[in-house]
Order: C-alpha cells, then structure tokens, then sequence
C-alpha cells in the first residue's frame, strides 16, 4: 500500500500547506484536462484532429447525459457537472501511467468531490422548492400506513450518499492498483515463469483503463440524478 501515500514533494513534516504528491498530481489533472478541452478544441477545424474529436465527443457526450437524466432545466449546471466529469477522468487516467499517483484512490479527495455534490443540491433544493423539497423524502404513492418508515428510510438512504459516492470511487481506484502491484510481485518470485504475472498485470491494465472511464461515468451520472432530485422533488 506504500503507492498510496501521502508525502511531501520538498521532504519534512506535512501541514494543511505543504505541497505533497497529491496536490502535484491533482495540478497534472486540472492541466490535463485544460490542454484537451482549450487547447486541443481551439482550432474549431471542419476536419477536427484527434484532440478536437475528443474533446467535442465529451462535451457532446456530457451534455446529453445531463439533459436526459436531469431534465433540459439542468443544463445550466452542465458546467459543474462536466468539470466534475473530466477531473475525474483524467485523475483516474494519469493515475495509470508507472509511478504516477492516483489521487482519486484517497478518500480525502473523492470526499471533498461527493459532498460538495451533496451540499449544492440540498441548498439548490431548498433554494429553489423551500420546504417542498422535503416531499423527495414522502413517497406519497404508497399506502398511507408505510409512509412514515419509507420516509425514514428515503431519508437515511439520502444522508449516506456522499459516503457510497465517494467510496465507490475510491474503493475501485485502490483495489485496482493493489491487485496490479501484487501480480506485479509474482513476476520476481516465478523465476522462469516471469511471464504469467506480467500477462495478468497486462490484462488487468486494461481492465483498469475501462474501470477509470466507468467510474467518472458513474461518478457524473449520480450526480444528475442527485441534481434531478433537487430540481423535481416530488416522487
């Protein structure tokens, strides 16, 4: 699990301002996705590179997502949302390359993700609904008698979305990369049968480049879903 910790990029004790591998990596992030979406989309060519396809391809991509899971009044959040997607993104992809640090697999920051999620769809709740927003958590088709203990239920159910949305972020990232050092260690203690491990680290590679794409996707699309709760709240 040593790939997994925190250390300061200038040695000494860490402090809430000390620069560390994790901050470095989440500035690698945000130029990453920077270049793609700003530099690589500028040229606004009829025949687009590769850069280009890929960044409209996202946008384009994002954009529907947000208007079919959320409504065409979430549109205006699609900003929030498709930086959420593309940090995301890209802090689950740099986190692939040998050496790198992946900053997703700290709870510390897919926790700071997921309940600044949380707090801006409760306030948008409240702001936009006032106390009708608390009908997300009546379930008025059921029967009368249930709806009190649905209503609990709905209510913890919503409090510990912050936690499932970011642990499942998390949790994946790090297991990935757990179970790829370990094969990866298998290779030296094989001796001639070195090749079986590496073939596994090789496959399990490619398992984790699809978990990386998979998870910012679920990652943005509970997001529009948690944001349609604050835009119609009503079951």
């Amino acid at each position: 699990m040593d790939q997994f910790r925190v250390e300061s990029l200038f040695g000494g004790d860490i402090a809430w301002y000390t620069p560390t591998n994790v901050t470095l990596w989440m500035a690698l992030t945000v130029v990453a996705a920077t270049l793609l979406m700003v530099f690589g989309a500028r040229g606004r060519a009829m025949v687009p590179s590769r850069a280009q396809s890929a960044a409209e391809m996202t946008y384009g991509f994002i954009y529907k997502m947000v208007e079919d899971v959320a409504g065409h009044d979430a549109v205006r959040f699609f900003p929030y949302i498709f930086t959420l997607f593309m940090f995301v993104l890209f802090a689950n992809l740099l986190g692939l390359i040998p050496f790198a640090f992946t900053t997703t697999s700290h709870i510390a920051v897919t926790a700071v993700l997921a309940f600044t999620v949380f707090f801006t769809v409760t306030a948008l709740g409240f702001i936009l609904h006032g106390t009708k927003f608390l009908k997300l958590f009546w379930v008025s088709s059921a029967p009368l008698a249930l709806r009190p203990v649905l209503a609990l239920i709905e209510v913890i159910s919503y409090f510990v979305r912050p936690v499932s949305h970011s642990i499942r972020l998390a949790g994946a990232m790090m297991a990935g990369h757990a179970v790829a050092k370990v094969f990866a260690g298998f290779a030296a203690a094989l001796g001639a049968f070195f090749f079986l491990p590496i073939l596994a680290v090789t496959a399990l590679y490619a398992l984790e480049l699809l978990v990386a794409v998979i998870q910012a996707y679920v990652f943005t699309i509970l997001t529009c879903v948690y944001l349609k709760d604050a835009l119609h709240p009503a079951h």
